[in-house]
């Protein structure tokens, strides 16, 4: 399994200003739901910026519904009113970057909810992809690599197992996120990566047996260190 960056971009400055100048073009065009933008390249050369920047731009767009594009036809107005197109595309000018601890709470939630799912719903197919990840965390720890992306990609195979599209693209989202911020700042060292090996193996073998409640308490006890870390609070003031 590989991690998929959807929304990160390498210049925040740059994407607002694309979507910015993208609000305007709609605005000055009056571009309604159905019709086509110029292309990529078009305006690349329109606003000064490389294709590449305005490919990540129009992505951000498709994931918040301003746009749709179609294979071989181009990019279109998705079918929205022009206020809440317009009020949409303000709001996600706003949208400012998550900070660590923010990122930690929306992961907790989603994974306590997933793993749950992930109990119920899983496939042999997922089981296997599971336990390939297991081992591969698992094996960088033995090795005493960097297992960051490793159990990341273990809690991706949980997403994926939910059986749940939405719940498996919001972690995809704020992935990348958390793997440079955990970097960052430092939250796991050696002792807690070989427990996480074990509590990486208890929440498998709940999901492997279908039992939801023991998948979720596990998940809960193999994130109660990264909680502590971030909100120095009593765990079930927000796990619970």
């Amino acid at each position: 399994m590989k991690i998929e960056i959807l929304t990160k971009t390498e210049n925040q400055d740059t994407q607002n200003e694309i979507i910015s100048n993208i609000r305007e073009l709609i605005n000055y065009k009056n571009l309604e739901p159905g019709d086509k933008l110029p292309s990529e390249r078009m305006l690349s050369e329109k606003f000064g910026v490389s294709r590449s920047n305005i490919r990540e731009a129009i992505q951000k767009l498709e994931f918040y519904g301003i746009l749709i594009s179609k294979p071989q036809s181009g990019t279109f107005i998705a079918d929205i009113g022009s206020i809440a197109m317009d009020g949409m595309l303000a709001e996600i000018l706003r949208l400012e970057e998550p900070d660590f601890k923010s990122l930690v709470e929306t992961r907790i939630l989603l994974e306590l909810k997933t793993v749950r799912l992930a109990a119920l719903r899983r496939t042999d197919e997922d089981l296997k992809l599971l336990k390939n990840a297991l081992d591969a965390y698992a094996k960088k720890v033995e090795n005493k690599e960097d297992a960051v992306e490793e159990d990341l990609l273990f809690h991706l195979a949980i997403a994926r197992a939910s059986g749940n599209s939405t719940l498996k693209t919001f972690m995809l989202i704020i992935t990348p996120e958390i793997i440079t911020n955990f970097e960052k700042y430092h939250v796991c060292d050696t002792n807690q990566s070989f427990k996480g090996i074990q509590e990486h193996t208890e929440i498998f073998e709940a999901i492997r047996d279908q039992n939801p409640q023991l998948a979720k308490e596990k998940m809960k006890i193999h994130f109660r260190i990264l909680y502590q870390y971030c909100y120095n609070l009593n765990e079930n003031h927000f796990m619970d």
